[in-house]
């Protein structure tokens, strides 16, 4: 049997022509996979099919026909699929337990609802991955959902990090703090929290009752005599020995039994502690006691509800209305309400809500560690299955449940109540700026409604660390992840020209935005004969053309803009409108230019004048902030960071030897090559950047 025989044997896919090659080391399955992405866990290993239609095989084909010459040459093994179009835009990415069976429902054109239908119509060409089981399909196809964003895939919209409680575990005097990111720190985390202005609030309650440091540990070896936080009863002062190591290691296990679900026995060990100093006559020593009981009642105090019988879970629950969807996350931690969070997928409107809730937990997972409870408002499809691959990705068992009766099914029906409130104040807001949207569009003489709106403004202290910053507005509000900065490079820009800092802000956005997306079509939506919206693809669906862009400027400004937007060509593609301050600077006396139109003025309390000022004031912000980052940047800069070959490591071992970097440059070279890790060679870069003779 030949080695290609044998590999398809071993893969059982003996059904499948000699031309097709399932060879594990295939480059294939290195394009499609990248290790570094699957979540953590056991190791997964994907089979990965490299086939090619022959030339002429679906030459011209789209839709079912291409699918059909696809399904005859795939084995009965589970894997995933990824169904594009002709431009090589990924449009769906699925799991299957067989990719034949699958393929094959695509390929027969039937049976379909509006939006597979389409899907299928859109499909130029396919791409599979095989793997040993159905759980690596769908681990894989979770991670591949969240790195490309397929348009027709249930899709997290806010996949943030969440932030943790981290113990250190690396010093003599472990700190608190709080954490967020990778836990390639030794310590303890507790988490996750909702948000981080909750991580903020336990850990200033935690210092009053255990007294633990939140310094680095920097500022903890230079100190000489303790710190304000000591002062006012915050830290227990270890790093000038106002307490033993010993003692401090006691408060350090009692905020870890704490933090671990065993609260009422540090209370109660608290408690006693206090009875005893009070019984003593130690009365100082009592209040402290005192105060770190009430701190610990201030923690507990601001959970919410605490289950008594609900140690660890996760609570999820779904609600649907006006074609969107909304899901709540409660997290419970040691018998602790650690917050909550709604997201709202994007999703058709014509899924299920277990399908939507399914998808959504699956990816929700891909870089989280889950609770070792889950439970759902109701049932998804594949329960098991998400089960037992939660199960593998966190080395543990991981139970999954729709509560019905009880403190759990309590505590489901309270995140259902708050999933359908989290989204009634959505369509509430999303119909108030459709209106302001269709108010603005009637302002202006827009066609329709804009769907992206771009605002522009420049930021500098008498021309210098100017930054440009744009701001994108959308029929839900502010769209965060679109914004973006630019630092002016040009030279020959004159310190404090606003026009030609505009004109290079300009050139830069809309050149970038023709050459990655210049087929792409400005405008809002084009509905489809099923009635469904297809945005043109700027980021999961939000169009990556504006509509309309506002420039915080007045005629001068405009006539800049209006010249670089000629000269790409795509003058005619959007609509420029500018903004002038009023008289004396007055919020309300804004005077409006639009070509073809006399500049004008909107009435004081026209509601489309307050939204343009709302728009102007978060780039205002977003500018300003900006710049003040850079400003911040510049100041701390070290003339040491322009020479050539000095890094970190060096640059701190030649301020340690000559306290500055003004001494540096006074330096001799036999002076610099004392240093540890400067040779003579460094020492003469270093001397002769600063020397021009």
């Amino acid at each position: 049997m030949s080695p290609t025989a044998q590999r398809q044997k071993r893969n059982g896919a003996d059904d499948l022509p000699p031309d097709v090659d399932l060879d594990i080391e295939d480059e294939a399955a290195e394009e499609i996979v990248e290790p570094e992405s699957i979540p953590t866990g056991p190791e997964v290993a994907f089979t990965a099919i490299d086939w090619t239609p022959h030339a002429g095989d679906a030459d011209g084909m789209v839709g079912a026909e291409v699918i059909q010459t696809f399904v005859k040459r795939l084995p009965n093994q589970p894997g995933v699929y990824r169904m594009m179009n002709a431009a090589g835009d990924v449009l769906y990415v699925g799991k299957a337990r067989s990719l034949k069976k699958r393929v094959t429902n695509y390929a027969q054109g039937r049976f379909h609802t509006a939006r597979i239908g389409r899907m299928v119509r859109e499909t130029a060409t396919m791409e599979f991955v095989v793997t040993r089981t159905e759980i690596e399909a769908l681990l894989l196809e979770a991670n591949l959902i969240k790195r490309l964003r397929p348009r027709f895939n249930v899709l997290m919209r806010d996949d943030k990090s969440f932030p943790y409680i981290l113990l250190t575990g690396d010093h003599v005097s472990p700190g608190i703090y709080k954490h967020r990111g990778a836990r390639s720190r030794k310590g303890d985390y507790f988490g996750p929290f909702a948000s981080a202005g909750a991580v903020g609030r336990t850990i200033n309650s935690l210092q009053r009752a255990f007294l633990l440091r939140s310094c680095t540990n920097s500022f903890y070896e230079n100190r000489t005599r303790p710190c304000l936080l000591y002062q006012i009863k915050r830290c227990a002062g270890p790093c000038t020995g106002e307490i033993s190591h010993e003692g401090y290691a006691e408060l350090v296990a009692e905020a870890k039994d704490f933090l671990s679900g065993r609260s009422q026995k540090v209370k109660t060990e608290i408690s006693a502690a206090m009875q005893q100093a009070s019984e003593e006559l130690d009365f100082e020593r009592a209040a402290i006691y005192r105060d770190r009981l009430a701190a610990l009642s201030h923690v507990q105090a601001h959970q919410g509800i605490n289950p008594q019988t609900v140690e660890e879970a996760d609570v999820f629950a779904i609600h649907q209305e006006g074609g969107q969807t909304c899901i709540q996350v409660f997290f419970f931690r040691t018998g602790q309400n650690w917050g909550n969070r709604a997201y709202f997928p994007k999703a058709d409107p014509a899924l299920e809500p277990a399908e939507v809730l399914g998808s959504f937990l699956a990816q929700f997972y891909d870089d989280k560690l889950p609770a070792r409870t889950l439970l759902l408002s109701q049932a998804v499809q594949e329960q098991e299955l998400l089960a037992e691959a939660l199960s593998t990705r966190a080395g543990r068992k991981i139970a999954i449940s729709v509560p019905q009766r009880g403190e759990k099914k309590d505590l489901t029906d309270h995140a259902l109540q708050n999933a359908r409130e989290a989204l009634g104040r959505r369509l509430a807001e999303t119909s108030t700026q459709a209106r302001l949207l269709k108010g603005f569009a009637d302002t202006f003489g827009l066609e329709k409604p804009p769907v992206r709106i771009e605002v522009y403004d420049n930021s500098h202290i008498m021309g210098t660390n100017a930054v440009g910053a744009m701001v994108v507005a959308g029929p839900e509000g502010f769209v965060k992840n679109q914004y973006r900065k630019f630092n002016i490079r040009s030279t020959e820009i004159t310190p404090g020209d606003d026009f030609g800092m505009m004109r290079e802000v300009m050139q830069r956005r809309f050149s970038r935005l023709l050459k990655e997306h210049g087929d792409g079509q400005p405008g809002p939506t084009v509905e489809d004969e099923a009635g469904e919206e297809d945005l043109v693809a700027g980021n999961g669906g939000f169009p990556a053309w504006p509509d309309v862009i506002l420039i915080d400027g007045g005629q001068g400004q405009m006539t800049a803009v209006r010249q670089i937007l000629a000269d790409l060509g795509v003058e005619d593609r959007v609509v420029a409108i500018g903004i002038a301050k009023g008289q004396d600077r007055d919020a309300g006396r804004e005077r409006f230019f639009v070509k073809g139109r006399e500049s004008f003025m909107l009435p004081v309390r026209d509601p489309v004048l307050y939204f343009v000022q709302r728009l102007r004031d978060e780039v205002h912000r977003f500018a300003i902030g900006s710049h003040r980052a850079r400003r911040k940047k510049e100041m701390v800069k070290s003339p040491l960071d322009e020479i050539a070959g000095i890094g970190p490591g060096r640059k701190r071992a030649l301020l340690l030897a000559f306290g500055t970097a003004k001494a540096v440059s006074r330096a001799a070279v036999e002076d610099l090559i004392k240093v540890d890790g400067i040779s003579e060679h460094v020492a003469k870069l270093v001397y002769n950047h600063f020397h021009e003779s």
